[in-house]
């Protein structure tokens, strides 16, 4: 019997799998079903399991829903759920999408059974609840159908006192156990401790015997007296006395190790490349997304990107079997040199390997972790009778994580990768911000970004500017972002300077004028007097444009804006003396109303007797001044005296004075004693979108 109409993964393969699926489904494995009805199964779960795999995009809810079913007609022997994967693995997708038909398929089965499992559980405490209750009318009778459950019950069940001692087990929780009676009876609930319990477990229990809850549901392993572990789910419900007094807890658990380490097979199979057992390209990116959710103030990492030299050689001419050998040969060097030092190495793919450092002390540490990549790779390598010499190059990137994001990371890494191999291969080479910056752009420029503006490929994040006095926000910097459709979202500092080079940052510079500019005419009609400044950057070739003013005067009618919510903010290199034509301009601007900072002051002023011709009324200090006051290298008390310094400055000028790259609330309060006015960074928040910025305003 087949199960016709039906079809299973791969599309190839689809009749012998309908067969080998109804074949598993006719054996029974002890269920009882009409012909008819287990025929409608076998076919509604082959389609379901079909069309998992065949929909566009992956709906893991028809392959979840087939497993299910199994459970609802009563396949709940796991040696069917074993079998079944076993058939979905037999007859993968051509997609590489097997793992995750798997997992969806065994999930669906899991969470029926658990259904079913914590309904039966349910049903055993309101059985047990009633049975204590009945004590108090007829003890006797009641303490003998209680005593009846409690002993034939399929699952485990411990009885204990509010205290955590253990009252009372029956049979198949001391089977579980592997124990006596005697083991477990008198001994208490927190000796049954495991190191892999889950995170406030016991904190969630101690709520439940003290009374702030009722109901306790987690996933925990145990040691049973063989020193084996078994993985339970368990369920602690509490019992109260008439007048709602904790006084029994009732523990119900099941067992379901093999279901554990079958999750566990399948979940180590989604994040671990099979050829070299390492973390896969999936693994790293969450291990170093997961440095970026909540970092604290001046954390730091490193990359290195590991390439192998001449690998290409190895396959062509001594075949990939060869080749294969070879990579998990050195994934098993660089992994028992690296993984000690508490650094994680992954296969990102091909013959390309990156280590990453958590919480790096510097670029001393991130360049030692990258010789001890190529010391480990110094031997041959011996692969069946051939010796075959293995070189590597490394990219090596190490940045603090409040300066940079996961994929700007990486593709810095890779580029310095390349850079290592252009200087002769077999060598380290270390993250260039100014070489990195110029090779993203020219890849962007010469291929993307002409026509990026038309493609609406560009948009505008807004960070928070706030008062050092009582930290209200004063200002938003408009910050533009490109979405590259290769290269993902870039930050200004990997296109900018191109743009400013090919000449394309004035039509890119009038759009994000307008853009803000808009958006803050929208804030100031939503929210009046409560709305911010908008603070927009000025390329240096906008500023020496003859049209400047004309183009801001357009912009500021064009979108109702009031000159005063404006302000520019310009580089120590717009004006390069007191004769500058550009100093015409810059008071053109003021004198509409617009107002006027040097942004990044610090970094490459060469007259500071020019700030008194600038019509310029705030100064922002660079950020690097305050990153530099948390490098265990520099003298951190000469960098808050030079902070200290320029405050004082800007204030005998007559200047604003706002802080860049302020991360913490110890930095923000010793900037406000020092009397800067305002601050950004990420601790006042980072840039976002403008719906957030309006929250914020709202509140």
């Amino acid at each position: 019997m087949t199960a016709q109409g039906g079809a299973g993964p791969g599309s190839g393969t689809s009749g012998r799998f309908a067969e080998e699926w109804a074949l598993l489904l006719e054996s029974g494995h002890g269920v009882a079903m009409h012909p008819d009805i287990l025929q409608q199964l076998i076919l509604r779960t082959a389609v379901l399991l079909h069309r998992a795999q065949a929909e566009e995009p992956f709906r893991s809810v028809f392959a979840a829903e087939a497993g299910a079913l199994l459970v609802e007609a009563h396949f709940t022997d796991p040696a069917v759920l074993a079998r079944a994967v076993e058939l979905l693995q037999e007859h993968p997708v051509a997609d590489g999408r097997g793992p995750a038909l798997c997992g969806a398929f065994a999930a669906g089965w899991a969470a029926a059974l658990r259904e079913r499992t914590l309904q039966e559980q349910e049903s055993i405490r309101l059985a047990a609840d009633t049975a204590r209750q009945e004590v108090e009318k007829a003890l006797r009778a009641s303490e003998n159908r209680f005593r009846a459950l409690f002993e034939s019950a399929a699952i485990g069940i411990g009885i204990g006192d509010v205290e955590g001692n253990i009252l009372a087990v029956n049979r198949a929780l001391q089977e579980i156990f592997g124990a006596r009676p005697e083991d477990l009876q008198g001994h208490r609930v927190n000796e049954l401790m495991h190191p892999e319990d889950t995170p406030g477990v016991w904190e969630a229990y101690e709520e439940l015997i003290t009374g702030k809850r009722d109901f306790l549901q987690v996933d925990k392993p145990y040691y049973r007296r063989d020193g084996e572990v078994v993985w339970t789910h368990l369920t602690v419900s509490l019992i109260r006395d008439d007048d709602g007094r904790p006084q029994y807890q009732v523990a119900m658990l099941e067992d379901i190790t093999d279901r554990h380490r079958l999750q566990e097979r399948l979940r180590h199979q989604a994040t671990h490349d099979p050829l070299t057992g390492l973390p896969n390209r999936s693994a790293f990116f969450e291990r170093l997304e997961k440095l970026f959710e909540d970092p604290e103030a001046g954390a730091r990492f490193g990359l290195c990107y590991v390439d192998l030299d001449g690998f290409k050689v190895v396959n062509d001419s001594l075949g990939h079997d060869t080749g294969d050998q070879l990579l998990a040969a050195v994934a098993g060097r660089l992994e028992a040199a690296l993984t000690p030092l508490g650094h994680m190495v992954a296969r990102l793919g091909g013959d390309e390997f990156v280590v990453l450092l958590e919480s790096c002390r510097g670029e001393q540490e991130a360049v030692a972790a990258a010789k001890t990549v190529l010391g480990a790779l110094a031997k041959p390598v011996v692969i069946g009778d051939h010796t075959l010499a293995v070189g590597a190059s490394v990219g090596v990137l190490e940045r603090r994580v409040a300066t940079t994001t996961p994929g700007a990371a990486v593709r810095a890494a890779d580029l310095t990768l390349y850079r290592a191999k252009e200087a002769g291969r077999g060598r380290w080479t270390l993250f260039d911000p100014k070489e990195n910056a110029r090779s993203v752009s020219r890849y962007a420029v010469s291929v993307r970004m002409p026509t990026a503006l038309d493609r609406g490929e560009f948009f505008i994040d807004y960070q928070p500017l706030c008062s050092l006095q009582d930290g209200r926000l004063v200002a938003v910097e408009a910050l533009v972002r490109w979405r590259h459709p290769q290269l993902g979202v870039l930050g200004p500092e990997e296109f900018i300077g191109a743009a400013e080079e090919t000449g394309l940052i004035m039509p890119l510079g009038r759009w994000v004028m307008e853009q803000a500019c808009g958006q803050a005419a929208d804030w100031v009609r939503r929210f009046g007097d409560a709305a911010p400044q908008i603070n927009v950057n000025l390329a240096v070739r906008q500023a020496r444009s003859a049209g400047l003013t004309t183009d801001v005067d357009r912009i500021l009618r064009s979108t109702g804006l009031d000159p005063v919510k404006l302000q520019l903010e310009i580089t120590e290199s717009t004006v390069v003396g007191p004769e500058d034509e550009t100093l015409k301009a810059l008071h053109g601007l003021v004198d509409m109303g617009v107002s006027l900072a040097v942004d990044d002051f610090g970094t490459g002023w060469s007259n500071l007797a020019y700030l008194r011709d600038l019509p310029v009324s705030g100064l922002k200090i660079a950020g690097s001044f305050v990153g530099d006051l948390h490098d265990p290298s520099k003298d951190i008390h000469l960098g808050w005296r030079i902070v200290s310094g320029l405050v004082s400055l800007a204030h005998t000028l007559g200047l604003t004075v706002t802080a860049e790259g302020v991360e913490s609330g110890a930095d923000a309060e010793r900037l406000r004693l020092m009397g800067c006015d305002w601050a950004q960074g990420w601790h006042f928040g980072r840039p976002v979108r403008p719906a957030e910025i309006a929250r914020r305003i709202s509140q």
